[in-house]
């Protein structure tokens, strides 16, 4: 259930936040004597303690104060085989396009056939980008040495499924939580500190009964509008947004966003899916290794 609209937009708001966040050492260009690195930040002295206020928060509710979930650490880097059993090597992607006439580059879905930069409609045809950062690992850089800085914190999680619930003896429904750093290759970032190309994410995987799933992935979506609640942002700039059936990602049957109005208009907080069995099926058909769990 969505809450109401809200006051409309401030795009002038928009712009007193980021300048007061430089003048109070919140948050600093990353590199700006050598004229930084676009979307890319350093967080000053009470940006730093604002961060590890916001990750113990998020960790003191959804591990500390429950029962029924666990944390891991994974790693960044992985075996590049968990992305492709994943599907982010083949879908992870967003439409790209140049303009010819002032060389700049865009998300094709976020202009309608025109640039924004210069006006021309001189574009190319959209062709897909893969979001993941590629590097190696080694001396030496080859098709063998290819790995991927992680998109997201979630694939440790499907990986060390059977690890965790044989280790601390968990049986469904329970959850498997992690924080850490992540990786996506943004076309065009922007909004300040809202969409980077590096970032912190915190995620929960919460495994349960098939038939049950609905159920938990209505609790969750309740359980996390409370929380932003409960740390004081007002409910009428809150609402809960299910996806469309066109919106939904290749391994969601169901996606709810947690959206907050930003100066700009609502955008996405965090989102609640309902990702079935993909990813543990996946990795178990690609690694030939068994995920199922039996409940004796």
């Amino acid at each position: 259930m969505a809450t109401s609209p809200g006051p409309a937009p401030d795009p002038s708001l928009f712009d007193a936040v980021v300048n007061l966040c430089k003048r109070r050492g919140f948050v600093f260009p990353s590199a700006e004597i050598y004229g930084g690195i676009r979307s890319t930040y350093d967080y000053g002295p009470l940006g730093a303690l604002m961060l590890r206020n916001i990750r113990e928060a998020w960790w003191r509710a959804m591990i500390q104060e429950r029962d029924d979930v666990v944390p891991i650490d994974a790693a960044i880097l992985t075996n590049p085989r968990v992305w492709e059993a994943s599907g982010h090597l083949a879908t992870f992607t967003d439409p790209l396009v140049d303009c010819r006439n002032c060389k700049e580059r865009w998300r094709a879905d976020e202009i309608e056939d025109t640039c924004p930069k210069c006006g021309s409609k001189d574009l190319t045809e959209a062709r897909p980008f893969n979001l993941m950062f590629k590097t190696f690992v080694g001396p030496v850089e080859g098709d063998s040495s290819v790995a991927y800085l992680r998109p997201e914190t979630a694939q440790g999680m499907f990986v060390n499924f059977l690890n965790v619930a044989t280790t601390t003896r968990r049986k469904p429904p329970f959850g498997i939580a992690q924080l850490g750093r992540a990786f996506r290759n943004e076309i065009t970032p922007g909004n300040f500190v809202f969409r980077t190309r590096e970032f912190e994410m915190m995620e929960l995987e919460f495994f349960v009964p098939p038939a049950d799933s609905p159920r938990w992935q209505e609790y969750w979506c309740e359980e996390r509008l409370s929380w932003y609640i409960r740390y004081g942002i007002a409910p009428q700039k809150l609402r809960l947004r299910p996806h469309e059936k066109e919106e939904l990602s290749h391994y969601s049957s169901g996606t709810t966003d947690v959206e907050f109005q930003f100066p700009w208009g609502w955008g996405e907080l965090e989102g609640i899916a309902n990702r079935t069995d993909f990813d543990l099926r996946a990795h178990q058909e690609h690694s030939g290794t068994s995920l199922e769990y039996f409940d004796q």
